[in-house]
């Protein structure tokens, strides 16, 4: 994907849930938020990260490779979508096969959630909901240059590793350039909390 997309920057995230409560509005989930903001080290730091689809490329949404239902479609240009409801059966083994912990299942519903990179939006040039209402950027929408135009001195990570498997996405993490390592190890960023990093 990597043209116009989400780049999570975490070092920026104030953990304000601006994003989850406008995620909520979207016409495709309405009342349904698929952002989740998690906490690094809860309890001892108010540091927060967003979580949202990070839309696999490489190997090819493990999510939708799993499902017996084939519920989940990725479109043409990369956005894995959330299970068609008409399809999907519930079973959960995209919860499972997700590297990331993204998708959720409604076990009212029966159904599995996730973020579709507000499609509805994004197809006609729109940012996400989540993007559009992030008072500090930590969620930006737009090319690789216009990030690094915005805000030099900051590389940005599509390549995650968990033991032996390497994943690459179309959504990034940005990461201080002196701080980078290649692939960034079990798909958590390095984050800086009071001078000191932390990986989860």
């Amino acid at each position: 994907m990597m043209g116009r997309t989400i780049f999570i920057d975490p070092g920026r995230c104030i953990g304000c849930q601006a994003c989850v409560s406008a995620c909520r509005e979207c016409d495709s989930h309405r009342g349904k938020s698929m952002i989740h903001l998690d906490y690094t080290d809860e309890g001892h730091s108010v540091a927060s990260l967003p979580t949202v689809c990070m839309h696999c490329e490489d190997p090819v949404a493990p999510c939708a490779e799993v499902c017996p239902a084939d519920a989940i479609l990725v479109t043409a240009d990369g956005v894995v979508q959330q299970a068609d409801t008409t399809r999907c059966i519930g079973c959960a083994n995209c919860v499972n096969a997700c590297p990331f912990g993204v998708p959720k299942i409604d076990l009212q519903a029966k159904l599995q959630m996730k973020c579709n990179l507000c499609y509805d939006r994004t197809a006609y040039g729109l940012a996400p909901m989540c993007a559009t209402v992030c008072p500090t950027g930590a969620l930006f929408y737009g090319t690789a240059e216009e990030l690094q135009a915005e805000r030099p001195g900051v590389q940005i990570a599509d390549t995650f590793t968990f033991g032996e498997t390497e994943v690459r996405t179309g959504v990034a993490m940005v990461v201080p350039a002196d701080k980078v390592q290649w692939p960034v190890p079990g798909g958590l960023p390095v984050v800086e909390i009071n001078g000191k990093d932390v990986r989860r």
